[in-house]
């Protein structure tokens, strides 16, 4: 299930929010439900907040002619225009 970010809609007007949808806050909703219209503590409006995504960075060094091999890899090396020899 994904994380979705609501905020108030008046988060400045005093009085209009609770302290949690004017600071914002975090609900885990299936993808198929309706985006919340209100807040379920104080019944507030509040939208939806596009928020950060987060991917993994994948940080890899280039594979050595050794790596390779001991990875199973068949390791080729360029001779002359389409022409490559087995190391």
């Amino acid at each position: 299930m994904p994380i979705y970010e609501y905020l108030s809609e008046s988060p400045d007007e005093p009085g209009s929010s609770c302290r949690i949808c004017s600071k914002g806050f975090e609900l885990f909703r299936p993808i198929d439900r309706e985006a919340l219209k209100k807040c379920p503590m104080c019944k507030n409006s509040v939208r939806k907040v596009i928020s950060k995504v987060s991917s993994p960075r994948t940080v890899a060094k280039p594979f050595s002619t050794s790596d390779a091999k001991k990875a199973g890899f068949t390791v080729l090396e360029k001779r002359d225009t389409g022409v490559y020899e087995k190391i």
